[in-house]
């Protein structure tokens, strides 16, 4: 069964959701469901006044990625959640579920990346190169799998498009279920969820300066042997 979108919270600055695999956060395409519709319809709906609700998309997660998103209910909060992202105010947290074995137990990946948005994928490049983005982020191994894929940490220190999955891929650990960077999947010939979860997510809250952390347990079913292992780990049973 499909999992549906769950406020986390929410108050007169902000909502924090959790985003299912297979829902855009946002989309142009009319007749699909996607997180920034479903929550403007929610604020319509608690309101004495019916007027077009203001909501700004602070963030985005993959399609076929779950986990946690911040949106803003006004131009102020907007504003500052904006700069806390473009200053590494940000911490965005993920676990995922690679294929292959890792070079080592923990590293930092740096790369330069470009996106092909025609092929709406991304691949890594020189750095000298028209467009091209750095990329960096630090993983390290949680868990390995009897069937050789592994568990890992993944914090990121920029944000680009398909960032996780092009750069783990890149050093021969694609994500388990990637249709488009792994070529298992890819070979398979079907889409699959991807074992990609945005965990945890920590800022400032934009109006009152309280430190907010929010965490969930990965539900994909790339997870789903590791249960007893993320129940240890997670806040939230």
């Amino acid at each position: 069964m499909r999992e549906k979108i769950e406020i986390l919270y929410e108050d007169e600055d902000i909502i924090v959701v959790y985003k299912p695999a297979k829902i855009a956060t946002q989309t142009g395409k009319i007749g699909e469901k996607d997180v920034e519709s479903f929550l403007k319809n929610h604020i319509y709906k608690q309101r004495k006044v019916r007027q077009a609700p203001y909501l700004a998309v602070i963030h985005r997660l993959d399609q076929p990625v779950e986990g946690v998103l911040v949106f803003a209910k006004n131009k102020s909060a907007a504003k500052e959640l904006n700069r806390q992202l473009q200053t590494k105010g940000f911490g965005k947290e993920y676990k995922a579920v690679v294929c292959g074995e890792l070079p080592k137990e923990k590293g930092r990946l740096r790369d330069y990346i470009v996106k092909d948005p025609q092929a709406n994928r991304a691949f890594i490049c020189e750095k000298n190169r028209d467009k091209a983005k750095e990329a960096v982020l630090y993983y390290d191994l949680l868990e390995k799998r009897k069937d050789g894929t592994n568990l890992v940490h993944i914090c990121l220190e920029t944000g680009r498009f398909h960032q996780i999955r092009i750069q783990m891929a890149n050093i021969g650990c694609p994500l388990l279920g990637d249709a488009k960077y792994n070529p298992m999947t890819e070979s398979s010939g079907r889409w699959e969820q991807i074992a990609l979860c945005a965990y945890k997510l920590k800022f400032e809250h934009p109006g009152t300066g309280k430190w907010m952390e929010f965490e969930i347990r990965p539900r994909g079913e790339g997870f789903k042997v590791l249960e007893s292992r993320l129940d240890k780990e997670s806040k939230i049973p």
